[in-house]
């Protein structure tokens, strides 16, 4: 798998790993900072379905659950040809950061080509900069990619 085809991020989080671990896998907290509607199955072979945007459902499976610690699942897009639903792979990685915050590390690997790779960059840095500040107990606003149906 070419390097250049794999999103990176990290995330510097103020809040405890459980707390970050949570608005990640629980169904009603992940929409504190991203999608509209979700069904989360945080256990390998479970469900993983967000409406992002009100108008695009991200779907995939989780693989591995390793609370507090690491989560990984496949991820696509419903009714989309190049990143089809569990097409690619998104690992995340929680490290404890004294005193009180955690380093979320993302990998988003398995994209078709570099203009995905770029357009799913820039969500990323979108949505993980939103979690942050949801963990840290401040409200993100409303979320400027949400709204009627929108394509990318």
């Amino acid at each position: 798998m070419q390097d250049a085809l794999v999103v990176r991020r990290e995330t510097h989080i103020s809040a405890p790993r459980a707390a970050v671990f949570a608005l990640l896998t629980d169904p009603e907290k992940i929409l504190r900072w991203m999608g509209t509607e979700a069904q989360l199955e945080a256990q390998p072979g479970g469900l993983y379905l967000v409406n992002v945007t009100g108008a695009r459902f991200a779907r995939g499976s989780f693989r591995e659950v390793v609370p507090v610690h690491r989560l990984s699942y496949s991820f696509g897009w419903d009714g989309s040809e190049e990143v089809p639903p569990g097409s690619s792979l998104v690992e995340i990685d929680l490290m404890e950061q004294p005193p009180d915050g955690t380093l979320l590390r993302l990998t988003h690997m398995g994209l078709p080509n570099a203009g995905q790779c770029a357009s799913h960059a820039e969500g990323w840095a979108h949505y993980l900069g939103r979690l942050a500040e949801v963990a840290a107990g401040r409200n993100p606003g409303p979320d400027p990619r949400r709204g009627p149906a929108k394509q990318t």
